[in-house]
C-alpha cells in the first residue's frame, strides 16, 4: 500500500512538472495567429494609415499583419520571388506585367490621390500656375543653366515610373537627365528621405501629397506645393494578391480577406477619413464607389489611367473571385 501511495505521488509530480515545463516552453500546441505578409508602397506606409488598417483589421481577423515599406519596385520583386502574400502599389505601368506573367491576381483599385511637384518658396524656375508639362521644361531649363536641383527618388517606385512618365510627355530622355548630375539628384531613398533631401538642398521634386502632408506637418520639410490636382498627376493605389499557382505556400485567403475589407465600406470609409482631423484633408480618397459612377469625369479619368483592357483586373487574373468585381 505504501508502495502504492509512493509512485501515484511521484507520478502525479511528474505530470505536473511535464505540464509546467510543457508551458514554460511552448510545446504544449497553443492557439496562434496566421501571417500575412503585405509589401507595399513608403507612401502608403509613412503616412500611418497602414497602422491604423492594421490594427482595426487584427480585431476582426485571426491574421497577424506583417508590413514590409519599399517602393513599388522592390515590393513587387518581393512578391515575385514568394516573400510576401500581397502587395499595395501605385504604378499600372508596373502591375499590368505582374498580372500578365502570372505573378499576381486578384487587382483590386482601393484609393487614389495625386502627386504633386514641390520645391522652395521662392521657386527660382517660376512653375507655379503654370501646367504640369511647362513646369517641368522650365525645371530643365533652368538646371541646366546651373539655378536649380531635382531630386528624384531614383529607385524604380511608383513615384519614381509617374516621375519618369512625365520626363517623357515633355521629350526629355529620364536616361539622359540622369547623366546630368550638376542639377539631376537621386537620392534612392524612400519618399520621405527623398522630401527632406530635397528641402535640405532647396530643390524641386515630385511627390505623392500624402507623404508631403505628413512630413510638412511634422516640421520636417520646408518645401511648398507648387503643381498639384492635375489629371496626369493621378495616383491610383491597388492591391493585388500573389498567385497561389505560382507560389503554394502563399496565404491566399488571408489576403482575399484583407483585399475585402479595404474595398468595404468600413475600410473605404478609413482611407477617406485618414487625415482629416490631423491635416484637416483627407490623405487618400477612396475609389470604389466612385468607380461604379459611369458619369465622373475623374472616375473617367482613373479608368483610363489605370484600367488594362476596360478592367481593373480582367477576368483571368480574378482567380476565382468575381464577386470583388460585382
Amino acid at each position: 500500500m505504501k508502495n502504492w501511495i509512493w509512485l501515484t505521488t511521484i507520478t502525479l509530480a511528474t505530470i505536473v512538472s511535464v505540464a509546467g515545463a510543457s508551458y514554460y516552453f511552448g510545446v504544449f500546441p497553443t492557439t496562434q495567429k496566421e501571417k500575412l505578409a503585405v509589401s507595399t508602397t513608403t507612401s502608403l506606409y509613412d503616412t500611418g494609415l497602414l497602422n491604423t488598417i492594421e490594427d482595426i483589421f487584427e480585431t476582426k481577423y485571426p491574421i497577424d499583419l506583417q508590413i514590409i515599406s519599399r517602393g513599388t519596385g522592390l515590393a513587387i520583386k518581393l512578391a515575385q520571388d514568394g516573400d510576401v502574400d500581397m502587395i499595395l502599389v501605385h504604378a499600372p505601368s508596373k502591375e499590368l506585367p505582374f498580372l500578365t506573367q502570372e505573378y499576381g491576381v486578384c487587382r483590386k483599385i482601393i484609393a487614389y490621390n495625386f502627386f504633386a511637384i514641390v520645391g522652395p518658396e521662392a521657386d527660382p524656375a517660376e512653375i507655379q500656375g503654370l501646367t504640369t508639362l511647362e513646369a517641368l521644361t522650365k525645371i530643365v531649363e533652368a538646371g541646366r543653366k546651373g539655378q536649380v536641383m531635382w531630386v528624384s527618388r531614383g529607385d524604380e517606385s511608383g513615384t519614381h515610373a509617374k516621375e519618369k512618365e512625365l520626363w517623357k510627355a515633355v521629350n526629355f530622355t529620364w536616361e539622359d537627365l540622369r547623366s546630368e548630375t550638376n542639377w539631376y539628384v537621386e537620392a534612392r531613398k524612400g519618399m520621405g528621405g527623398t522630401l527632406i533631401l530635397a528641402s535640405e538642398r532647396s530643390a524641386y521634386t515630385i511627390t505623392d501629397m500624402g507623404t508631403y502632408l505628413s512630413h510638412n506637418n511634422a516640421g520636417l520639410i520646408t518645401l511648398k506645393v507648387l503643381i498639384s490636382q492635375k489629371e496626369e498627376l493621378l495616383n491610383v493605389y491597388s492591391a493585388i494578391t500573389v498567385n497561389p499557382t505560382r507560389h503554394t505556400h502563399t496565404n491566399f485567403n488571408g489576403a482575399i480577406n484583407l483585399t475585402k475589407f479595404l474595398v468595404s465600406d468600413e475600410g473605404q470609409q478609413l482611407i477617406g477619413d485618414y487625415g482629416k482631423d490631423e491635416y484637416g484633408q483627407s490623405l487618400f480618397y477612396p475609389a470604389v464607389k466612385l468607380l461604379q459612377k459611369n458619369n465622373d469625369p475623374l472616375a473617367y479619368s482613373i479608368r483610363e489611367y489605370a484600367f488594362f483592357n476596360g478592367a481593373e483586373c480582367p477576368v483571368e487574373y480574378q482567380c476565382g473571385c468575381p464577386k470583388l468585381y460585382d
